[in-house]
């Protein structure tokens, strides 16, 4: 992957705080919660705190369960997941427990910040991200040199609120205890930010122990070429629908997804669904659409192949339908060969239309799956 899953983790009060203002930490969490809090450790590839959790917290961040630890060895990963700090200063004290616990460390940091942190000796590899902490490129490196798949984020509050409002966030994971702080110079988990429009996903909720675990994912799409994390989960549920396609020996597999700017789902469709031999995934998915909607100026089409710009079956292709219901944003998975039609990528299709065409190409593989009987691949 070209960057991991990043899963933000905390727990709140009822009125929204980390923590209080007195000397001690404030335990929002039980026994129960703190061990599920370990299990969702172990089965990630790293761990993220900010400067600020170092400094406040003192944390370990380990996987505690020596079962857990245990199978993560037999599973062939390291005892301990990475352990990732982020710092634009990179003013951290070399003594805090997070560089002599646990396995291997990494810090992340600006220009300036990486001369001070290896001045001070911290136990860490200090990688800088220029003048500032981009954390697109900070993700990046932790997917490709790193290779990091699943990204646990403990905190803290601004470092949550930079994730949320870049749409770098796939899953939130948020625990409500049933306590009140009530002080307004506490710190709270969300700040103020631009954040992007819609509802989130419920995924998950469930007692543990005296608190609630709450699970959601983002919805609403991405703007322009920047891909949001809710991008990611669109296109993998139009990957996933192309799996249901009926299989074909002179067509693609397809699924495809029409999404609202507010993340509200407004149609999908595969190929050949509803017996219709012919049918293209994103043609029956703007067939379920009003074509009256004013959604649809603002919407994006996720398909897991390129629509086409040619088709035999058609008179239409579907990079045609696409721009003809309005819709302006294209995000997809993999260019469409020239198996059965020449030319029949619409990306060119698309641009000339006035849309903007996203490629994630991490995708490529699950769209190919339902296909390689026909590409050989």
């Amino acid at each position: 992957m070209h960057r991991p899953y990043v899963l933000l983790s905390a727990a709140v009060s009822l009125d929204g705080y980390l923590d209080d203002t007195g000397p001690e930490r404030l335990l929002l969490s039980g026994p129960a919660d703190f061990d599920r809090v370990d299990e969702v450790r172990a089965g990630v590839d790293a761990i993220l705190v900010g400067a600020g959790t170092i400094r406040a917290d003192n944390p370990r961040l380990l996987v505690n369960s020596p079962e857990r630890r245990a199978a993560r060895i037999r599973e062939g990963r390291p005892e301990y997941p990475l352990k990732v700090a982020v710092s634009g200063s990179g003013d951290l004290d070399p003594a805090a427990r997070f560089w002599h616990t646990g396995g291997e460390k990494v810090l992340y940091t600006t220009d300036r910040g990486a001369g001070r942190a290896r001045a001070l000796g911290l136990a860490a590899d200090v990688v800088p991200l220029g003048p500032g902490v981009d954390w697109r490129r900070l993700l990046e490196h932790l997917g490709t040199v790193r290779g990091v798949r699943r990204l646990m984020v403990e905190g803290g509050g601004l470092i949550h609120t930079q994730l949320i409002t870049q749409g770098l966030a796939d899953e939130l994971q948020l625990v409500l205890a049933p306590l009140f702080v009530g002080d307004p110079d506490a710190p709270r988990l969300f700040g103020p930010g631009s954040y992007q429009g819609g509802r989130l996903r419920l995924v998950e909720t469930r007692p543990v122990g005296d608190v609630v675990l709450m699970r959601y994912e983002p919805t609403a799409p991405g703007t322009g070429t920047v891909a949001s994390a809710a991008d990611h989960h669109w296109l993998a549920l139009a990957c996933a629908l192309a799996a249901e396609c009926p299989p074909s020996g002179t067509a693609f597999s397809v699924g495809a997804v029409v999404v609202a700017a507010d993340g509200t789902e407004l149609a999908r469709g595969h190929s050949r669904e509803g017996g219709d031999p012919v049918v293209h995934a994103e043609e029956a998915a703007l067939a379920r659409t009003d074509p009256a909607d004013p959604r649809l100026a603002g919407a994006t089409v996720y398909s897991s192949l390129e629509p086409c710009a040619r088709r035999a079956s058609r008179p239409v292709p579907c990079a045609r339908l696409i721009l003809d219901a309005g819709v302006r944003r294209v995000v997809t998975a993999w260019r469409e060969p020239d198996t059965f039609v020449a030319g029949a990528d619409g990306s060119g299709v698309l641009r000339d239309g006035g849309a903007t065409v996203v490629v994630l190409p991490e995708y490529e593989e699950r769209a190919k799956a339902p296909n390689r009987h026909l590409t050989g691949g």
